[in-house]
């Protein structure tokens, strides 16, 4: 059996290219995003084409949808089902050309524009037109929300206006070209309600909820209410970049190593507890695994995710919101229970991994016991620590001070 060539590790901070590529900067906003540039070095480094690359808690899948581009096999997990209906149709390559997404957008501008004029013109209307058009069920917000009901998020003008293209686009497309409008609607979804915030100075548009005001549902002082069809379309030219990017990725890959990228081979989504992903996953069946695990009590994803979930229809039981792994938020998970979440998450990503491979571990916190348990937990399964890297200029802003990444590497012993 061939052996693998030594790999060194990387032990410098790699500079973060920030909005650089279409397919992760812009088609959505999300809570943490690592940056494609660096996580696609480490991909580089410590695996090699088709190999199996694993991210175990994958967000939007930056890691996954980066090993697959680069021709390794990749598994994108999260129990957030919006973060892998993302990660998803970034990676998607079955359109063989944006032609028929250009043509479904189009369809949907013919049946809704006129409809919106309408609706924008004056809230009577909106009220109106919401009495005829579908809505997702209106349900309690988080206890910690300035909203108490879903639809008090939104104004009726918002509110009508985007079940009006949701209809539109549900009822003129399917497949992946519905998806990825689906994707830009939601996408709007973000700008188009009462946690908006436009930036002081700058166009009326350029702003943001910045994740809805630091990680709840905070209703803005003065709402905005930014015109609903140019919105979409804004975030629909977004999606458009990002799709003809992979697919120019990939076209350029095939004509140079005669490789074809494709997504319903290798590039699996998997919606389960990384604590016990060797259920679904062979044991030492993974190649490379990079992570960026939740920050405690910083995010409660799946609560600030209702306003995706709820109205696409993805289904968020109780008996997955009492698996996330985070501390706080509205199930009131303990500091405790947290602790050892993360750590039988380590063990059983460990456990996946084969003999002598690479784990790279992303975690930002000021508590130093949750890298104890990192550390601690890693050696006690036979990792070997080989790199410690402090990578500066990612940022998360909140009631706290600034905090650095950590970038840990081990090598698997």
């Amino acid at each position: 059996m061939k052996q693998r060539p030594l790999v060194e590790p990387i032990l410098e901070a790699i500079p973060a290219a920030r909005q650089e590529e279409a397919r992760h900067y812009g088609v959505h906003p999300y809570f943490t995003r690592r940056p494609a540039n660096v996580v696609r070095a480490y991909v580089e480094r410590y695996s090699r084409e088709r190999d199996v690359v694993l991210d175990p808690f994958g967000g939007t899948g930056v890691t996954a949808i980066e090993a697959f581009l680069l021709g390794r096999k990749a598994i994108q997990n999260d129990l957030n089902p919006f973060a892998n209906f993302i990660a998803r149709n970034i990676a998607d390559t079955t359109l063989a050309s944006t032609v028929p997404l250009q043509k479904a957008f189009e369809q949907v501008q013919h049946a809704c524009e006129k409809q919106l004029k309408e609706i924008e013109g004056n809230a009577e209307a909106a009220k109106r037109w919401l009495k005829r058009l579908p809505l997702p069920e209106n349900v309690r917000l988080p206890r910690n929300s300035d909203a108490e009901f879903f639809y008090d998020m939104f104004t009726p003008r918002q509110l009508a206006g985007l079940a009006l293209i949701k209809q539109g686009i549900e009822n003129g497309s399917k497949g992946a070209v519905r998806d990825l409008l689906l994707l830009a609607w939601s996408a709007s979804v973000a700008k188009l309600n009462k946690t908006f915030l436009s930036a002081k100075g700058r166009a009326e548009s350029r702003g943001g909820s910045s994740i809805f005001s630091i990680y709840r549902y905070k209703l803005a002082s003065q709402s905005v209410e930014l015109p609903i069809w140019e919105t979409f379309k804004g975030r629909y030219l977004n999606v458009l970049a990002a799709k003809e990017e992979v697919l120019r990725l990939a076209y350029f890959r095939k004509l140079r190593v005669q490789d074809e990228l494709d997504s319903a081979k290798n590039f699996i989504v998997l919606a389960h507890d990384a604590a016990t992903l060797d259920q679904v996953l062979k044991p030492g069946s993974v190649d490379y695994i990079f992570t960026d695990p939740p920050y405690g009590g910083f995010i409660a994803y799946l609560d600030l995710s209702i306003l995706w979930n709820h109205w696409l229809g993805f289904d968020v039981s109780e008996e997955l919101r009492d698996r996330e792994i985070i501390v706080g938020g509205e199930r009131g998970h303990t500091e405790e229970r947290y602790k050892k979440g993360l750590a039988t998450s380590i063990k059983t990503s460990l456990r996946l991994l084969k003999a002598e491979r690479w784990f790279s571990i992303v975690f930002q916190h000021w508590d130093i016991s949750y890298f104890a348990i990192i550390l601690e937990t890693a050696s006690q399964c036979g990792a070997e620590l080989k790199a410690a890297i402090t990578q500066t200029g990612d940022v998360i802003s909140g009631p706290c001070t600034k905090r650095r990444i950590q970038r840990v590497s081990w090598l698997e012993r």
